[in-house]
C-alpha cells in the first residue's frame, strides 16, 4: 500500500522535482526511522506471536548468505572445469 501512495505521489511531479522529493528519503535519520520501525514492526509480527517464522529466516537467511559467499569461487571453479574440457 505505501508503494503504491509513493508512486501515485511521484506520478504528480514534474522531472526537475524529483530529486528534491527524493532527497529526505535518502537522509540518514530517515534511514535510521525507517529501520527501527522495520525492527519494531518484525517484533509485533514475529517474536511477540511465538511464531516459527524467525527460525526460518534464520536458515533460509544463512542458506542465502554462504550460497552468496561461496559464489565467486565455484564460478571460477567452474570457468577452470570448462577451460579444461576444451
Amino acid at each position: 500500500m505505501a508503494l503504491r501512495a509513493f508512486y501515485n505521489e511521484m506520478k504528480g511531479l514534474k522531472v526537475k522535482e524529483v530529486p528534491s522529493y527524493l532527497k529526505p528519503y535518502f537522509s540518514v535519520k530517515y534511514m535510521k526511522q525507517s529501520f527501527n520501525r522495520a525492527v519494531d514492526n518484525y517484533i509485533e509480527k514475529y517474536i511477540e506471536t511465538n511464531s516459527v517464522q524467525p527460525l526460518y529466516h534464520v536458515c533460509f537467511g544463512g542458506m542465502a548468505l554462504s550460497y552468496l559467499i561461496a559464489l565467486p569461487e565455484e564460478r571460477r571453479h567452474l570457468e577452470h572445469q570448462k577451460a579444461g574440457h576444451h
